[in-house]
Order: C-alpha cells, then sequence, then structure tokens
C-alpha cells in the first residue's frame, strides 16, 4: 500500500483488518520481524516549509533524508544530530527518509555536543491505529500544551503512529572542522583522553576511538581562525597521551567522521552487531566482557560490538548499568532474541499502556520492539 496523501493514509490505517509493517525507505532492518501487509510512506513527500532565518524546516515523513540535507546545505545549514546512514552497515538499498530518522531517533557523532534527534524535533504530525490524525508541537520551541508526544514519536519506531509529517530546529552549518587523531592508546587511556577533551573549554563535537586502527579521534569544528586555533590547544592538551596529528582538510574530515558515523568499519563483514549504551568510565570493562571486536563513539558512552553470528551478547554481559540493542542480525535471530532491551517492569507497563492508547487494535508494526 502507497498512500500518497495523509487523508490517503489514515482512511488505509481506519480500514486495516490486519497487522501493519511500516515502511519509510527501507534502510533499517531492525527489530523482531513484523508480519503484516507493508504499508509505505514514501509517498508523502516534500519540503513543506523552510524558514532559514527561523531555523526552522518541515517536511513530509517520506521525504529523503538527502533532499532534506540539500535543501538545508543550499542556505548553509544543517541538521544538528548528524543522522548515521545504516545501508552500509546494515547491508540494505533504499534511500533513507526524514520520518524514518525520527521513528529509529538516529543520531551520530555529534550527538555528544548537539543531542539526539529527538533534542532537535519540534513538531509532529501522524496517524495514529485507529486512523485519527495527531498532531503535536510547531514551529516554535516552547509547547507546554498536553502530552509532548513530539519526544514520545521519536524513537517509537512506527508502533504508536504513523508518521506524516515533522518539524526540525536546525542550525548554521560550521565554515570549518579538524580532526585530530591520537595514535596507540589503550581503551583505558582512550576513554580518558575523550573525557579530557570532552571537559576542555575547546568545544569538541566528535571523540571516538577505533580500536582495530589504533586511533582515537576529536573533531573539532566553527569559524576557521577559531578552529585553527582550537585545534592546536587541543593538541597540546592531547600530546601527554601520545602522537598526535591535525587534519584540516575539510574533505578529508567529513569523509573520516561519516565513517565514525556509519560504523564503516564492521560494514560488510559477517557477524552481528550490538549497539552499546553505557556511562563512558564504564566502556572498557564492558567491552573486554563482549568477547568481541569493538567501536567506541560518544567519548566511550556508545560502544558498538561485533561478534559472532547468534551470539546473545546481553547473556554474556550479564547485568550492566546500561542497556544493549541488537542493530544487525538474521531474521531468526531476531526472533530468538530480543532485539531491544527489555525494559524494567513499570517502563514496561507505561509502553503497553501507550500502545493500548495510540494503537488499540494492536496492527502498527505489531511485536518489533517487543522484549
Amino acid at each position: 500500500m502507497h498512500p500518497a496523501s495523509e487523508t490517503e493514509l489514515s482512511e488505509i490505517v481506519a480500514a486495516a483488518r490486519g497487522p501493519l509493517r511500516v515502511v519509510g525507505g527501507g534502510t533499517r532492518a531492525v527489530g523482531r520481524p513484523v508480519a503484516g501487509e507493508a504499508l509505505s510512506v514514501a509517498g508523502l513527500t516534500g519540503v513543506e516549509l523552510y524558514e532559514p532565518g527561523a531555523l526552522t524546516i518541515v517536511a513530509r515523513a517520506g521525504t529523503p533524508l538527502a533532499e532534506v540535507e540539500r535543501v538545508l546545505a543550499a542556505e548553509g545549514q544543517r541538521l544538528p544530530f548528524e543522522p548515521m546512514d545504516h545501508r552500509g552497515l546494515l547491508g540494505t538499498a533504499g534511500e533513507p527518509t526524514i520520518g524514518g530518522v525520527v521513528a529509529a531517533n538516529v543520531s551520530g557523532p555529534r550527538r555528544i555536543q548537539a543531542g539526539a534527534a529527538r533534542d532537535s524535533l519540534i513538531g509532529v504530525r501522524f496517524v495514529d491505529g485507529s486512523g485519527t490524525v495527531v498532531k503535536n508541537g510547531g514551529r516554535v520551541m516552547k509547547n507546554v500544551t498536553g502530552y509532548d508526544l513530539v519526544k514520545l514519536m521519536a524513537g517509537s519506531w512506527g508502533t504508536l503512529g504513523v508518521l506524516t509529517e515533522v518539524a526540525f530546529k536546525v542550525l548554521p552549518a560550521p565554515e570549518a572542522a579538524a580532526s585530530l587523531a591520537v595514535a596507540g592508546l589503550s581503551e583505558l587511556q582512550a576513554v580518558e583522553a575523550m573525557a579530557t577533551a570532552l571537559g576542555s573549554p575547546f568545544e569538541v563535537t566528535g571523540a571516538a576511538h577505533l580500536p582495530g586502527e589504533g586511533r582515537t579521534l576529536l573533531r573539532i569544528e566553527g569559524f576557521s581562525a577559531s578552529v585553527a586555533y582550537r585545534a592546536g590547544r587541543l593538541r597540546d592538551l592531547m600530546a601527554p597521551f601520545g602522537a598526535v596529528t591535525v587534519e584540516a582538510d575539510a574533505g578529508r574530515v567529513a569523509a573520516t567522521w561519516a565513517g565514525v558515523r556509519d560504523v564503516a568499519g564492521f560494514a560488510g563483514r559477517a557477524g552481528d552487531v550490538w549497539r552499546i549504551s553505557v556511562k563512558p568510565s564504564d566502556g572498557p570493562g564492558i567491552a573486554a566482557r563482549t568477547g568481541g571486536e569493538v567501536i567506541y563513539d560518544w567519548g566511550g558512552g556508545l560502544i558498538w560490538v561485533l561478534v559472532p553470528e547468534g551470539t546473545d551478547l546481553r547473556a554474556r554481559l550479564g547485568a550492566f548499568a546500561g542497556h544493549a540493542t541488537l542493530v544487525r542480525a538474521s531474521e531468526a535471530t531476531r526472533a530468538r532474541i530480543a532485539p531491544f532491551q527489555p525494559e524494567p517492569a513499570p517502563i514496561a507497563a507505561l509502553s503497553a499502556g501507550l500502545r493500548a492508547k495510540f494503537d488499540p487494535r494492536g496492527i502498527l508494526n505489531p511485536g518489533l520492539m517487543a522484549s
């Protein structure tokens, strides 16, 4: 089913007699396998409103992310949260959509400085499980009326409603960027170095550690003169940790951080990929317990883990302060192992109550987030 308008989508959902598998660009095969008739939002495309002076953009949910980024780039602006492109890691095709970015709350390395997708999201329109069109938020940041459905929809993976329109606050794109690499650090040393950099006044917008390459990466962005000054100061600050190199070529810096963002080190390689969120200081200890190959982002707070196919990483780790998500695995593995971290009973009860409210018939991506 390929509705071309919100009204048509609403009618389809209202008339549905069985489960629906909500599809955006088809680039993120994450979660439990969903049995149901495919409902694509790819026909809901186009930038509805763009006000560069107000730093606001509104787009239909099926609009390709690349189109949104092109529109913003033409005015020297960008989405603050640097959304990841999952295609390389997951081996998928298709075209990422802006609605899919919201549904999965997709963020990249800049999350440590600019927040997640939900932090830039200021408005949504969606069709709930009864076919009702719901609007929340708007073109301004202040929103104090009723439930904050804007934040609720981010990361709901199409289980509460089918997004039809999203609104974001955007920011100016930086004039320049520099990437610093510290060589040869252990994982403990790398986390300490990243914490030192992030705690400095030099406004670091990316902090990652690639053990397989023996590099710890730091990024600075902004006006050219400021970037040059801060990169020099940060290089001095990092010198006690090891040999430091600075890259200031815009193209090479962008390529390096696109690789970090998209977990390029694990793309095309055999095995399952897990995503672990922890307190950065706990990261090396948790990583050692995984028995897999790891990549650190977000200053050590995000760990990507490559393990043999079918590995139940949660069972291997046991209890820990954080959560683990199975991002890449076969359908059989995703049916056997809950991809999303099981919620504590009180939160699970709240989640079930929300789904019962917004999708009383249980037809929207049923079971996708089941534990």
